[in-house]
């Protein structure tokens, strides 16, 4: 009871916040995102001495070296989420745009306007930044953010959250704007999941068996940020040395992330010459190749791969290979095997790119371009809250926009129902 009544107290206050923030103006939004962003880099220090808790004690449990990346601040990625938060600021000012307007036949006035959905709920695991990037994104749109981070990253976000709400009242707004979870206890994701009447979105951005336990058991609505199990499909017609870079660029600059890469499917005519290019570029990388029969005949010594392989987000520094005998066959196996976050195909055939950017059912799926791409403010979206999986509402990088909803304001001269 004491955890679901801390869970409570915490989702009433952001509930009492969204209410001032759906009436704040882009100026004073704008003024505590600035804020936010300077204070950020001033109180490094302390931000930093959080984080190197969290790395020792993660260290101690045994995180694998793509979680500790993924855990770790410094100055230059404190500088990076401050970076983040100011281009955030200069974005539009999704709330209050009329996305249509119109006049009925008996004169009545009808437009469509973006609002704020309300408070949202963010859900994460071990990658602090993600707190300023959904406290940025939620105040931007104006919606309150109730935060709840993984136990690796407990200190490091803790500290993060004290300076974002430091901003937040030097700017002239509540506090309660950003509000955290302070314990990682199971209970208190279940009970915050279940606080209906006063979340109104849930955005879990984590683990598979994390999104699973959240769409189970959720009664407020939820907005998916499933695994990123991701592909990229070589044609038989291609440039090489394209193909090499960017096989390495998705699987290897950031590994522990959910658009790098987890299965290269490459042409059968195109296998003989290409892979054992790139098998030698990603085994210089300390990469672990799995490979299908044909994969292992061209690349000798490596793992035989598994029917669990072409299902599994690694996070990590090994890739599945299979050689296919079409492009069908390659968006078959896509569609068999993805969660539907990024794709891509390599090819100088105009033809077949088109064929595969149309076919492949995924929320971005690129022509000759890394699926490290995938991301909000590569995009020019700003900092993203996640990438949705999901087909409904969001899709893809979630940025400002996504973060809202819209209601109908209807302006009449007396009319009345026939």
């Amino acid at each position: 009871m004491a955890i679901k009544a801390m869970v409570l107290e915490r989702a009433r206050s952001a509930k009492e916040a969204a209410g001032v923030l759906r009436t704040t103006p882009r100026e004073q939004k704008d003024r505590a995102l600035e804020r936010m962003a300077e204070l950020l880099v001033r109180k490094d220090a302390a931000i930093l001495r959080a984080n190197a808790i969290d790395l020792e004690l993660g260290e101690e449990k045994g995180l694998s070296a793509a979680m500790l990346d993924r855990l770790k601040l410094d100055r230059e990625r404190l500088e990076g989420i401050a970076d983040a938060l100011r281009e955030i600021t200069a974005l539009e000012d999704p709330v209050g745009r009329v996305d249509r307007q119109w006049t009925r036949p008996n004169g009545m006035e009808i437009s469509r306007v973006r609002i704020p959905i309300g408070v949202v709920g963010v859900i994460y695991e071990s990658r602090p930044n993600v707190t300023a990037d959904a406290a940025g994104l939620c105040l931007k749109s104006g919606n309150a953010a109730l935060l709840r981070g993984g136990s690796e990253a407990i200190n490091s976000n803790l500290a993060l959250v004290e300076v974002l709400r430091t901003a937040l009242s030097q700017a002239g707004l509540p506090e309660s704007c950003v509000e955290m979870i302070p314990i990682t206890d199971r209970e208190a994701v279940l009970e915050m999941i279940r606080a209906d009447g006063y979340l109104d979105l849930i955005v879990p951005r984590g683990g598979e068996e994390l999104v699973r336990t959240v769409r189970e058991n959720a009664t407020v609505p939820v907005l998916s940020h499933d695994k990123g199990l991701t592909h990229m499909y070589i044609d038989a017609e291609h440039d090489p040395d394209m193909a090499v870079k960017l096989v390495h660029n998705a699987k290897c600059q950031r590994p522990g992330v959910c658009n790098a890469l987890e299965t290269l499917l490459v042409h059968a005519a195109a296998a003989k010459k290409t892979l054992p290019l790139i098998a030698e570029d990603l085994k210089a990388a300390g990469v672990e190749l799995r490979g299908c029969v044909r994969t292992c005949s061209l690349i000798p010594g490596i793992t035989r791969a598994t029917d669990e392989d072409w299902d599994t987000e690694y996070l990590d520094l090994i890739l599945a290979i299979r050689v296919v005998d079409s492009l069908d066959e390659a968006v078959e196996h896509i569609a068999a095997h993805s969660s539907g976050l990024s794709e891509a195909i390599v090819t100088t055939n105009e033809q077949a790119a088109e064929r595969f950017l149309n076919a492949v059912d995924s929320a971005a799926v690129y022509w000759n371009a890394s699926t490290r791409l995938t991301d909000g403010g590569v995009f020019g979206l700003g900092a993203e809250i996640g990438v949705s999986t999901a087909k409904i509402h969001a899709r893809g990088p979630v940025g400002v926009e996504e973060l809202t909803t819209y209601k109908y304001l209807v302006r009449g001269t007396g009319q009345c129902r026939e």
